[in-house]
């Protein structure tokens, strides 16, 4: 037998898109996958995919899918032997991690020790200070005095250690406007992370955002599978992702490689995890954070480099050694990530039914996506719909082909930002490859052209479909149930 085989039935402790890529990767493994699904994901793809199916609670995430006793009972009752987080939700919780391995199954993600040794900003800036890796000019934890702030020249950014994704944050241009800042990011952080604790750093203005995959396994070994340009953002949220990054040459991805490992190290890392930096113009970079699980945008990292990280994952949580990797990637791959918001209501989430969703194909075009046609987009998740790859021999081939996978991806019965990716893919900085954090808040983009064809033939196959259905479009009917004549052990 196997190491692999010591997983035996693995536990999903996600939903959506990243539960369904686990599953997949459980079955290609021979390990056999179990889901989790709120009352609202009932009928949800990963679901409908999995081997067996457990049911957590009721739609709220507190309820269902960031319950640590519901989600541990669900695999004590499905006979899990492995928990597999995916991303959000308490990928990154040490508490979950360290419950799950103390009712004897395997975590397949970092020790908890780890997670929490970065999971305060200002022990992580402490730690990789001591490492040798370097950080951006700050203060610790702000005190009532504001001297050290000052000394740092302004502008500066105040964050929530307990921070994340944006959120608890604020940038401060002069010494007026500092204590309000200081005051509104506590209350934020206090109300989102239940920790108030606050530091700043110095304002970067334009800087890149580029990270950097690690792997880490139980035997001593840390590799980096290159790097990821994430600066394409709104709002301090990642939406167009790519692999490698256009600014970064050999011996700067040699750089931040041996920094990202030294920092992985620096904490006796072990799975797959992200290191963040800021990059200048000058090429000087700087630690952001760590990321202690697979990230959202892994897929470029696969298609660049041709590994499966998430196989790597359930590898190195059976124990075993991480096998020779490639030391350079062998392609180029964009990411983009369709949410179900409306960008013309200020990208406002979105929810209903979808009536059509058609995926696009092509040479180096992939799809991860966790949504089906005639499923409900819930209110209470992530709007995130899909991740749109593609890959190509240089950069503009993949953003070529992406351009035309987002053009002929159809979605029905909610708002999408498709037309907006598409746009943003076409403006000329990005075209060029002159990218930076605050790029995509400065752009003006053309106004959507009309729809392409392929959404006038959804629509009307939609409607055909719905007008033979007795009761005419309201019919239930036109769509059928993932789980017709299929057996669900746990529901209800």
């Amino acid at each position: 037998m196997t190491k692999l085989r010591r997983l035996g039935r693995v536990l999903v402790a996600n939903r959506g898109e990243i539960a369904v890529r686990v599953i997949r990767a459980c079955r290609t493994a021979g390990l056999p996958a179990v889901a989790v699904y709120s009352d609202a994901d009932r009928e949800a793809r990963h679901v409908a995919l999995a081997d067996a199916a457990a049911r957590l609670g009721p739609a709220p995430a507190r309820e269902s899918y960031l319950s640590i006793p519901r989600l541990l009972a669900a695999a004590r009752e499905t006979g899990c032997d492995a928990v597999h987080p995916g991303y959000g939700f308490l990928s990154e919780n040490a508490d979950f991690a360290r419950a799950v391995v103390d009712a004897g199954m395997i975590w397949i993600g970092p020790p908890a020790a780890a997670m929490e040794a970065m999971g305060s900003k200002i022990s992580a800036r402490e730690r990789m200070k001591a490492a040798g890796v370097p950080v951006v000019p700050g203060t610790p934890a702000v005190s009532d005095t504001f001297s050290e702030i000052s000394s740092l020249g302004f502008p500066v950014v105040v964050k929530a250690s307990a921070g994340g994704g944006g959120r608890g944050m604020r940038i401060v241009r002069d010494a007026a406007s500092l204590s309000e800042a200081i005051s509104s990011c506590r209350r934020e952080a206090a109300a989102a992370f239940g920790d108030d604790t606050v530091y700043v750093e110095k304002y970067l203005s334009s800087p890149r955002h580029v990270e950097v995959q690690v792997f880490g396994d139980m035997h001593g070994n840390v590799v980096a599978l290159g790097e990821r340009e994430c600066s394409l953002q709104r709002r301090h949220q990642k939406v167009i992702e790519e692999c490698p990054s256009p600014a970064v040459s050999p011996d700067l991805r040699a750089r931040l490689q041996n920094a990202a490992c030294d920092a992985a190290r620096a904490v006796g890392y072990v799975n797959a995890g992200t290191v963040e930096f800021l990059l200048e113009p000058s090429g000087a970079f700087y630690f952001l954070e760590m990321n202690t699980r697979l990230q959202v945008e892994h897929p470029v990292t696969e298609e660049a480099f041709g590994v499966d990280l998430v196989a790597l994952q359930l590898r190195v949580a059976a124990g075993e050694p991480l096998p020779e990797l490639p030391s350079a990637p062998s392609a180029y791959a964009i990411e983009a990530r369709v949410y179900a918001e409306d960008p013309d209501a200020g990208f406002l989430p979105q929810a209903g039914r979808l009536l059509a969703w058609i995926e696009p194909s092509g040479p180096g075009v992939r799809v991860d996506s966790g949504v089906t046609a005639g499923q409900t987009v819930d209110i209470h998740y992530d709007p995130l719909l899909a991740k749109i790859v593609a890959k190509g021999r240089d950069r503009e081939e993949a953003r070529g082909r992406l351009v035309a996978a987002l053009g002929e991806t159809v979605a029905l019965g909610v708002a999408t930002n498709l037309s907006w990716l598409k746009r943003l893919l076409e403006a000329a900085p990005v075209v060029r490859g002159e990218l930076h954090t605050g790029l995509v808040e400065t752009l003006s983009l053309p106004a959507p052209p009309p729809p392409p064809d392929e959404v006038f033939e959804a629509a009307s196959s939609v409607l055909s479909r719905a007008a033979r259905e007795p009761g005419g479009s309201s019919a239930r009917g036109v769509f059928s149930s993932p789980f017709e004549g299929r057996f669900r052990m746990g529901g209800a």
